[in-house]
């Protein structure tokens, strides 16, 4: 039986403009999406806030024809197919919605030999993604068991994202491959380059761990009697928040009167992380 992300979908662009068309829209750079090879990337609003993550695959077919695979979030297929169409005019570009699945792997393991499938960009132990044909019989992780290995990774997922007020860095796509600083000019491009350069970010998506019981969907973590941070995607004693910076370093951060503590994974450069932190270890 073949174990897929029931939340994932896929997008499929052909035509001869469909790399230059990408990549004055996106966050990253679209150029690097080769066969074997995933860009992880995002859709902002012209004032920088997050509308989409997806990843961007090349894909040739058995007619030798070339398209870009788009895998996004399922419930925003329909509106990315839509708000990228608008920004056609006469450029040589189709966009469809397939009937593609998406599996994924930890490292160490195998994807299927048929499949369309990378290494998950964003850090070297994210495993692998793989998109199959939706009648192909193919083994792949549990959705179950990718959400306690991307929590265990700290790696942010779209339903940590808040739809048009999320910053892109704020997710650490900065840090996890899914933004390019020298590609050029992209909707939201402006914003991003700001933050970055001027290193004006307040918040960003971590790590957490509490005790059993501690989370629940939207729970606030708070600073004394000061809220410092939102609970997003979690499981069992491991989730992600984000948080402001002044509680990067705290030991006294509370969730539901709990104690919670930020977990600092491998992938987040020592040089940004704050002089004294709480841990130093990813999340088990």
């Amino acid at each position: 039986m073949t174990s897929f992300l029931p939340d994932r979908a896929v997008l499929s662009f052909t035509g001869q403009d469909r790399t230059t068309f990408l990549q004055g829209l996106v966050s990253n750079d679209v150029t690097l999406a080769t066969e074997g090879r995933a860009v992880w990337n995002a859709v902002l609003t012209p004032q920088g806030r997050w509308l989409s993550e997806f990843f961007l695959y090349e894909h040739t077919d058995h007619n030798g024809s070339v398209q870009l695979l788009m895998e996004c979030p399922a419930d925003h297929a329909e509106m990315l197919q839509k708000r990228l169409s608008r920004f056609r005019l006469r450029a040589d570009v189709q966009i469809t919605i397939t009937d593609l699945r998406v599996i994924t792997g930890p490292a160490g393991s195998t994807p299927p030999a048929a499949s369309i499938s990378a290494p998950d960009p964003r850090t070297e132990n994210a495993g692998w993604r793989a998109l199959i044909p939706h009648d192909m019989t193919a083994t792949g992780e549990t959705p179950e068991a990718y959400k306690l290995r991307r929590l265990a990774l700290g790696l942010p997922d779209w339903q940590d994202f808040e739809a048009e007020k999320t910053l892109a860095l704020e997710a650490n796509m900065d840090l996890l491959n899914g933004v390019s600083f020298t590609k050029g000019c992209y909707m939201g491009q402006e914003l991003t380059a700001r933050t970055h350069y001027r290193a004006v970010l307040k918040r960003r998506i971590l790590p957490i761990h509490a005790p059993e019981g501690a989370f629940n969907d939207g729970a606030t973590i708070m600073l004394g009697g000061k809220e410092v941070g939102e609970l997003r995607s979690h499981h069992g004693t491991t989730g992600l928040a984000i948080l402001r910076r002044e509680a990067w370093t705290s030991d006294a951060l509370t969730l539901n009167d709990q104690p919670v503590k930020v977990i600092w994974p491998d992938w987040f450069p020592a040089d940004l992380r704050p002089t004294s932190t709480p841990e130093e270890t990813p999340a088990p």
